[in-house]
């Protein structure tokens, strides 16, 4: 099972994506701030982080670099921050995808299955594809 820290203010959208997560047998963590979130994974390593920039204390994109400061994990960032720009200030932060809202749920979760199958996917580091391996 996956576990997965979902940070939104809207308490709304937060708990519909709790529900969702776990209907599709996630475990999930929740954060309505920044600092919430970056305590969180202090507490609690999680899978994948899906992230809101517009946060109530830091910015998104601080929220990004602080998460990327101690952890490696897939972040999708969900933002009504439609901009081409931005979008682009959140993938050169840390970010892995980038969602605006509102999105479609089944978006979501095709795009939280295929960054925790690439994140799970690793070749011993002794293997190396189209090369012979000599010790």
């Amino acid at each position: 099972m996956s576990h997965i820290l979902v940070v939104d203010d809207e308490p709304a959208l937060l708990r519909a994506l709790k529900i969702n997560l776990h209907a599709r047998r996630y475990s999930v963590l929740t954060a309505a701030t920044g600092q919430e979130a970056l305590d969180s994974v202090g507490r609690n390593s999680p899978d994948a982080v899906v992230l809101d920039l517009g946060l109530p204390d830091f910015d998104g994109m601080d929220v990004i670099r602080g998460l990327r400061a101690s952890l490696s994990v897939p972040i999708i960032v969900l933002s009504g921050r439609a901009e081409v720009d931005e979008r682009i200030r959140a993938l050169d932060a840390g970010a892995d995808d980038h969602l605006t809202k509102p999105f479609a749920v089944d978006e979501l979760f095709a795009g939280l299955r295929a960054v925790l199958r690439r994140s799970t996917v690793v070749a011993p580091p002794h293997v190396l594809i189209g090369y012979r391996y000599q010790p």
